[in-house]
């Protein structure tokens, strides 16, 4: 392990810059224009684990964007850990929200500034220089492969279809993925549960075209104001979710894992002026962590109509449109609740109105067990490298490939994120601390080390 940790020293810079060449490629997955970028974030990844010490690497197509796919089998009696990756970002916008251009990284009180630095090029890097760094000093005693997708920010609709097809060749005793965070570099944590997605995407039209908002306001129905009062009505003063049947399969955790979940450090002072707010906001009886991490939340992630330009323009739209995100806990099946979404939103549009709703992605929410070898190794790896045991939370966030890794591969996930709360990921200025990359390498490295005594 010296030799290796010693590799990593040496090599700092140069990681350094080839993250950076990495990030300069805006492979935004949900833009048509950037397909090609695509592919050359996936071909630099190939080229980067080749160099790394693979012993193939691939570009292989899927029904979207293509999937990289690598391996070091040092000896295939030994164990086998499958890192799991995405190479593909969120877009920019607001652009004029940054301080500096997204696609070119910039270094800025001890952190990457750039989108993707963190979420999740960053971090993936990090699991890619972790594993160069034992085999280049014959320091890797069991078997890695690596599956980097580019669909992970649009709901991984082709991977599952992929996996399925290539379950043989990505037999593993354990999924490792870095793509969740940790409440601070003073607090190293392990993130044991993610919650499911259903986003969807509704559309309320009124007249068959933009009218005079002076010869028809008030006889006739305005879709942003039809929409803006359905959505206001998808909560009560609890702020509890009101969909019908909602609730049915949410799992209640007892009161004594509630207590255990509190001890997690959080000062709400703190998170409040971080975010610059009076007060939080959320449902009624749960502290904020629980909030986000075993509760259900609803939403809107867009809202648009009418006339958004300078200066006034006095029109009643005839169209509006909203996207809706809800995270969703474990027992909650998300197409279960997207069909549930859609029947009562439609069920409390007026007769003014027509309504049409989507379901654009979503994915179920996953648990990590503490008792399985993989957290093992994870506790001892992040107590060796940051000293001090690391404490297991629940993410507010969603991976919905996860779910469907253990369903489809049969393989459980250990996630080992390294991020922070103040990375800003999906918004302007993602960043990434310097010393979240490099520790999250050495930790990474520890964990090889020992998964494969655990597994003994």
């Amino acid at each position: 392990m010296e030799n290796a940790l010693n590799y990593i020293e040496s090599n700092k810079e140069r990681f350094l810059e080839e993250l950076f060449e990495l990030i300069r490629i805006p492979s935004i997955s949900s833009l048509s224009e950037n397909k090609q970028d695509m592919v050359r974030a996936a071909e630099m990844l190939k080229t980067r684990l080749l160099e790394a010490g693979a012993d193939k690497a691939e570009v292989m197509p899927s029904d979207g964007n293509p999937v990289v796919y690598a391996e070091k089998m040092v000896d295939p009696s030994k164990p086998t850990v499958l890192v799991y990756g995405h190479y593909d970002v969120m877009p920019v916008d607001p652009i004029n929200l940054w301080k500096s251009q997204p696609f070119e990284p910039e270094i800025r009180d001890g952190k990457i500034f750039a989108r993707g630095a963190d979420d999740d090029k960053g971090q993936s890097f990090m699991q890619i220089k972790a594993f160069e760094a034992l085999v280049k000093t014959n320091s890797l005693k069991i078997n890695v492969k690596f599956m980097i997708e580019g669909e992970e920010e649009i709901g991984s609709p082709s991977l599952g279809a992929w996996c399925q097809k290539h379950k043989e060749m990505l037999k593993a005793d354990v999924i490792l993925i870095s793509d969740t965070s940790m409440i601070a570099q003073d607090i190293p944590s392990i993130t044991t549960g993610l919650r499911g997605l259903a986003y969807m995407q509704v559309k309320v039209t009124g007249p068959n075209r933009d009218l005079h908002s002076g010869l028809f306001g008030g006889a006739v129905a305005n879709p942003a104001n039809v929409l803006a009062k359905m959505i206001a009505s998808l909560t009560d003063e609890n702020n509890r979710i009101t969909i019908p049947g909602f609730y049915d399969d949410v799992l209640i955790i007892s009161d004594a894992e509630r207590a255990e979940m509190a001890k997690a450090p959080f000062n709400l002072e703190n998170y409040k002026k971080a975010l610059d707010l009076k007060n939080v906001h959320g449902e009624a009886g749960f502290s904020t962590n629980e909030r986000t991490g075993i509760r259900p939340s609803l939403d809107v992630n867009g809202i648009w109509s009418g006339y958004t330009g300078e200066g006034a323009k006095t029109v009643l739209p005839s169209e509006a449109y909203a996207k809706i995100s809800m995270r969703l806990v474990p027992n909650q099946n998300h197409e279960k609740i997207a069909d549930l979404f859609a029947e009562h939103f439609k069920s409390i549009a007026p007769e003014s109105v027509k309504v049409e709703v989507e379901a654009l992605h979503g994915g179920q929410a996953y648990v990590s067990p503490l008792d399985m070898p993989a957290y093992k190794a994870a506790e001892k790896a992040y107590t060796q490298s940051f000293g001090k045991k690391p404490v297991p939370t629940r993410s507010g966030g969603s991976i919905p490939i996860v779910a469907a890794f253990e369903q489809i591969l049969e393989i459980k996930s250990i996630l080992m994120g390294f991020g922070l709360e103040s990375d800003a990921i999906h918004s302007p200025n993602e960043n990434y601390p310097l010393f979240n990359f490099y520790k999250g390498i050495e930790t990474i490295t520890w964990f090889y080390k020992f998964f494969e005594e655990e597994m003994k």
